[in-house]
């Protein structure tokens, strides 16, 4: 989990550096800010894992933010990138996983003890 933690932060700060210096003069801003919100999530899911990781959390919850992170930001850079707007029925899916793995870490058995661990 950490590794993929790793590449897929990785993947967001390169994915961020093409759209704030390669794409910034090629897409609409409208579409530049759907490619950026892509990246944002992008991000916070991708720290979510890496904490996951290090907190030994639920694989489910990582699971759910994975592929919520191949459907949402996927979705998005789809969208952005080729203007098909089909692609923004997919990224509701994706937020749908965001929200479940988050609910799944909030009721998991070991969320009082990954709390404990971050001195909550």
């Amino acid at each position: 989990m950490t590794r993929l933690g790793a590449g897929l932060m990785f993947l967001a700060v390169g994915l961020g550096a093409f759209g704030a210096h390669a794409l910034k003069a090629r897409l609409e801003p409208d579409m530049l800010a759907v490619f950026e919100t892509g990246v944002r999530y992008q991000v916070y899911h991708a720290l979510a894992l890496l904490l996951l990781a290090s907190l030994r959390g639920p694989s489910k919850a990582a699971w759910c933010f994975t592929v919520g992170i191949a459907l949402f930001s996927g979705s998005l850079y789809l969208l952005a990138l080729t203007g098909v707007r089909k692609w923004g029925a997919v990224t509701p899916i994706g937020g749908v996983l965001f929200l479940a793995g988050w609910l799944i870490l909030l009721f998991s058995r070991s969320s009082s003890s990954l709390l404990d661990r971050l001195n909550i």
